[in-house]
């Protein structure tokens, strides 16, 4: 495991099957109802609580156990954060469709308003984060939380301001208002930036890994460098007519009303919203 090659893998592999896991649980609460979304939230609450401690455990080590521990530590508690938005517990106060034709700074409340209390406590873990971890010896779990965390801002302003391709099968049913905040359109001036910034986050935590000393740091910057070329890879996903939807599509069972599901990657076309 001390191969930066075999790192890589590995947080491929993890990156696929966690967003299958979410996708499964959320799926299978959507078809059992509202209680289920909330037991589904708060049944998973250990893995905040194990990803917390192992974050915590994980910042004297310098490692090969503790950069993967750091590395997995930090997804756990990404993983029931998103888990949460998804199963609509921690959203925002706006759970309306956006109606056509309004004011950019009207839709941008409202898109905003769609994800608040989920993008203020992705801040606080963020900021609670960095406050344990600032000046470590271990940076990999704090610096992945980070890069998701830009990485996700990203993604969100790519979708306000329109992209080509936006691939809404995976919605949940409590969140199906998101669809009518998506923005379908050419590129934006926001895209390349993002790009450029995962790009050159890439290339920097590439650098460190060519110049590490010790295998744990080898494995450290190769997660994540390979976390950060995936970020940049479902951003170039906004643009490319690729079926990406196909990696989790498989295993996931029946949503609740297929009759919904037939033409979910939604095309370019003048529409509204987030």
């Amino acid at each position: 495991m001390a191969d930066p090659w075999v790192a890589a893998l590995f947080a491929l592999f993890v990156w696929w099957f966690s967003t299958g896991a979410i996708l499964i649980v959320v799926r299978r609460a959507d078809r059992a109802g509202a209680a289920a979304r909330r037991a589904a939230t708060w049944g998973a609450l250990p893995l905040l609580g194990l990803g917390m401690w192992g974050f915590i455990a994980t910042l004297d080590g310098t490692g090969l156990q503790a950069a993967y521990g750091a590395f997995l530590s930090a997804l756990a508690i990404w993983g029931w954060i998103e888990l949460a938005f998804l199963t609509g517990a921690i959203t925002g106060p706006n759970l309306h469709p956006c109606p056509a034709q309004l004011p950019e700074w009207e839709r941008f409340l409202r898109a905003w308003g769609t994800v608040a209390y989920h993008e203020m406590l992705l801040t606080a873990a963020l900021i609670t984060l960095w406050f344990l971890g600032y000046g470590a010896e271990n940076i990999f779990g704090l610096w992945v939380f980070t890069t998701l965390y830009f990485a996700r801002v990203s993604a969100k302003l790519n979708l306000y301001f329109g992209v080509p391709k936006i691939n809404t099968e995976f919605i949940p049913e409590a969140l199906g208002h998101l669809s009518s905040h998506f923005r379908i359109s050419r590129l934006n001036w926001v895209f390349p930036i993002s790009i450029t910034a995962l790009t050159y986050a890439s290339a920097c935590w590439l650098e460190r890994l060519f110049s590490a000393a010790n295998t744990g740091d080898v494995v450290g910057f190769a997660l994540l460098a390979a976390i950060t070329m995936l970020a940049a890879l479902e951003h170039w996903l906004m643009v490319l007519p690729l079926p990406d939807e196909k990696l989790w599509r498989w295993m996931l069972p029946a949503p609740p009303d297929t009759t919904k599901t037939s033409n979910k990657t939604r095309r370019p076309e003048k529409t509204h919203g987030f």
